[in-house]
C-alpha cells in the first residue's frame, strides 16, 4: 500500500490562499453578565473589569478562548483527537477546511444529519443547528490529490475511512503539511492540514442555520436567518 501512497504524493501545490472552516456555534451568544448587571451602566462596568483581567494576546483571533481560539488549535489538541477521514484519532489530529463554502456545507450536513439519525431517528419536529464559517489563510506545500478520485476511488469512499486513515498516517510520518483531496460528499475539494503552523489569519465569513426533521430526508440551509439558501437531501450524501 505504501506504493499507492507514494503515487498519490507525486503531485504537490504551493498553496497560498484561504481555506473555509465550518464549525458549530450559535448565531446570538448569551450575555455572560445578564445575571450580574441590572442596567446598562452596571453591564459596562462588568465588561470593563473582565477586559482588564484578560491576558492580552498578539493574535486574539487564534489564541483567545471562547471566541476564535478553537478555529485552528482545537483539531490539534490531543484531548480532542478523534477518528476522521485522515486520522484514526490515536497519534495526531487533522484540521479540515474546504476550497469553497458549499463544500463545507455538504460535508458538515452529512456529519450533522448522521448525528441526528443516531440520536433522534424518529423525530419529526424540526431540529436547528447553527454554524459559524471562517476564512483561514493557508501557506503550505500541500499534496495535490484532487484529480486522483477516478484512479484511486478509495479517496472518496463514503462508507470506509480505512484507506484514507492509512494514507493520513503515511502523510504524518513523512512530515507533510497536508493534502488537497476531492470531497466524498460533492464535486468540491477539501483540505486536510497536519501542521497548525501553516494556518493563520482567521476571519469571519458568514453564519449558517441548518434545519432538519430527522425523520424527513431534507436539510434546509440558511445564510440569512429565516431565508432558505440551499436545500439538501442527506440520503444522497451517504
Amino acid at each position: 500500500m505504501a506504493g499507492d501512497f507514494a503515487a498519490l504524493c507525486r503531485k504537490s501545490v504551493d498553496y497560498h490562499d484561504d481555506l473555509t472552516r465550518n464549525i458549530k456555534t450559535v448565531r446570538v451568544s448569551q450575555d455572560l453578565f445578564d445575571d450580574l448587571a441590572d442596567d446598562a451602566e452596571e453591564a459596562r462596568i462588568a465588561i470593563a473589569a473582565e477586559n482588564a483581567l484578560r491576558i492580552p494576546s498578539l493574535q486574539p483571533f487564534i489564541t483567545r478562548p471562547f471566541d476564535y481560539g478553537t478555529v485552528i488549535s482545537y483539531s490539534f489538541e490531543s484531548a480532542h483527537w478523534q477518528q476522521t477521514r485522515y486520522s484514526d484519532g490515536r497519534d495526531y489530529g487533522v484540521w479540515y477546511g474546504a476550497l469553497d463554502l458549499k463544500t463545507t456545507v455538504y460535508e458538515t450536513v452529512f456529519h450533522w444529519h448522521r448525528f441526528l439519525m443516531d440520536s433522534f431517528p424518529d423525530e419529526t419536529a424540526e431540529v436547528i443547528g447553527e454554524r459559524r464559517v471562517f476564512d483561514v489563510r493557508c501557506d503550505a506545500l500541500l499534496i495535490d490529490a484532487r484529480d486522483d478520485k477516478s484512479r484511486e476511488p478509495r479517496l472518496i469512499d463514503r462508507k470506509s475511512y480505512a484507506f484514507t486513515q492509512s494514507f493520513g498516517r503515511y502523510i504524518a510520518g513523512q512530515q507533510q503539511n497536508g493534502v488537497l483531496a476531492p470531497s466524498a460528499r460533492c464535486e468540491g475539494a477539501i483540505a486536510a492540514v497536519f501542521n497548525p503552523a501553516r494556518l493563520s489569519n482567521v476571519r469571519d465569513k458568514t453564519q449558517l442555520t441548518y434545519r432538519c426533521a430527522p425523520a424527513v430526508d431534507r436539510v434546509v440551509v440558511e445564510r440569512t436567518a429565516g431565508r432558505a439558501w440551499l436545500s439538501l437531501s442527506p440520503s444522497e450524501l451517504y
